[in-house]
């Protein structure tokens, strides 16, 4: 049984009545019209600055900004691979930055590449990559692969 164009309706709970302020106190919305008592928030008029205005006071958010912390402008971020991610290459593939971005398993080419420990490896591969922690390099060598290190330069950094 087919339901017509004349009898589509949308799904209960979907639409809602439009909320009718300044009726009378029978209305549901009487008194002050759901804004409460008093305060800048109830008036008429002129809203707020901003989401995170304080009345006047000195925002929080500027108080803080000189307590932001240590920022380190020569750490170099790396894009993490971990070894349960080497499992889809077939036994004796030589594994690149470039052929990790064919796979699938990094977004860009523009960081340097980090194998990571986590998972296992089952098979004998030759990983090309920047970085290595030591559990992947001591995983990778007992599978009976190699670990070969690639340079990077330590001028591509994206928040310089």
């Amino acid at each position: 049984m087919s339901i017509g164009a004349h009898e589509l309706q949308p799904p209960q709970g979907a639409t809602h009545q439009r909320k009718r302020v300044g009726r009378g106190d029978g209305s549901g919305y009487g008194t002050y019209s759901g804004k409460g008592l008093k305060g800048q928030k109830s008036r008429s008029g002129k809203k707020l600055p901003y989401p995170a205005f304080e009345g006047g006071q000195f925002p929080s958010s500027r108080k803080f900004a000189t307590l932001r912390g240590f920022n380190n402008k020569w750490r170099i971020p790396f894009q993490p691979v971990n070894l349960a991610d080497l499992e889809r290459f077939d036994e004796g593939t030589e594994v690149t930055p470039e052929l990790l971005r064919e796979a699938g398993v990094l977004k860009h080419l523009r960081l340097p590449v980090k194998i990571l420990g986590n998972g296992d490896l089952t098979r004998k591969l030759t990983v090309n990559a920047h970085g290595f922690s030591a559990s992947a390099r001591e995983k990778i060598e007992q599978a009976g692969g190699t670990v070969a290190t690639l340079e990077y330069s330590r001028e591509a950094r994206p928040h310089s």
